[in-house]
């Protein structure tokens, strides 16, 4: 139930993200809710591998390339969800930012709810 409820507050913050953000668009709901699977899932499995094998470049950058990396995967979605594109390698990595933001904003009223 609890992972259903994240994807739905992704889904939603993903299409007010792409209200406000220019260079960002989404077709509809069920569009962002494919969006949020995808990145859950591109996130479970592409991002700790591409983090392994970015250690090096992560530590010289101080933990920044890892914004590179949330970027390279809001890329890598906006090519399987037909219904969601992202102009450019800066916009997608403005989107990641403030998807994570948003998210961890979220999900802290989650974690306040069930205690």
């Amino acid at each position: 139930m609890n992972l259903i409820l994240r994807l739905l507050i992704t889904a939603g913050i993903v299409v007010l993200l792409a209200h406000f953000l220019p260079g960002v668009a989404v077709s509809g709901f069920t569009a962002a809710i494919i969006v949020a699977v995808v990145l859950a899932l591109l996130n479970a499995i592409l991002k700790p591998i591409l983090v392994i094998l970015t250690i090096p470049i992560t530590i010289v950058t101080l933990g920044l390339f890892l914004l590179v990396i949330n970027a390279c995967i809001i890329l890598l979605a906006d090519k399987f969800v037909e219904g969601f594109g992202v102009n450019g390698f800066l916009t997608a990595m403005l989107f990641s930012v403030l998807l994570s933001i948003s998210q961890s904003i979220a999900y802290s009223f989650l974690k306040e709810k069930k205690k």
